[in-house]
């Protein structure tokens, strides 16, 4: 791919969009953005997504927090997203790897009740092993509390914003250390105060 160049860094990234239900779904989103403290992370937004880069750690500090803080105006809010370690092309934003383990948000989000609903899918790209890699994640979700069920092409998860996210972070890091230079990706629909009736 023209203008990129492989990087063996561990940078993380997640390409998402979040979807407030409401007509003043900008200020819904830029209420949430204030709150957030971005500063460990490399973040760009254009017309379609937001991109955010850096440590694992603070990729999903972030992107937990724009959740929660989003999803506790009470409007229904709907996120997707995908992240990715391990990309050959990954280079550009390697700075922010530097960062210490501090994760800026975490308080904040943890002060927050919010429940959340989610899908997610596990990719453990060239792996062979990758099916029973999914099912380990899946018992992590177990142990955790979130895990609702298997749909098709996807696992359930139910719960508190922070345990859902936290299943998510443990199922993605662990994936991630299965083998050297491994490359991962992990999608996830989440959503909050849906009027719908829950069909678990």
């Amino acid at each position: 791919m023209e203008g990129l160049s492989c990087g063996m860094s561990r940078i993380v990234g997640c390409r998402f969009s979040v979807y407030p239900m409401t007509d003043n779904f900008v200020t819904v989103i830029k209420g949430a953005l204030e709150e957030v403290d971005t500063s460990k992370v490399w973040m760009k937004t254009d017309d379609v997504s937001t991109c955010v880069r850096g440590r694992s750690e603070h990729v999903f500090d972030v992107i937990k927090a724009i959740f929660v803080h989003a999803a506790k105006t009470g409007v229904h809010v709907v996120f997707n997203g995908t992240f990715s370690i391990g990309c050959p092309g990954d280079s550009e934003g390697d700075t922010y790897m530097s960062e210490d383990g501090v994760r800026l948000n975490e308080e904040a989000a943890q002060a927050e009740e919010v429940e959340a609903a989610t899908q997610f899918a596990l990719y453990p790209l060239n792996n062979p092993d990758y099916m029973q890699i999914i099912a380990e994640q899946v018992g992590v979700a177990q142990d955790i509390g979130t895990f609702t069920k298997g749909v098709h092409y996807a696992s359930r998860l139910d719960g508190d914003a922070n345990d859902v996210f936290r299943t998510l972070e443990e199922a993605f890091v662990n994936t991630s250390k299965t083998y050297e230079r491994s490359h991962v990706t992990m999608t996830a629909a989440i959503s909050a105060n849906s009027p719908s009736t829950k069909d678990k």
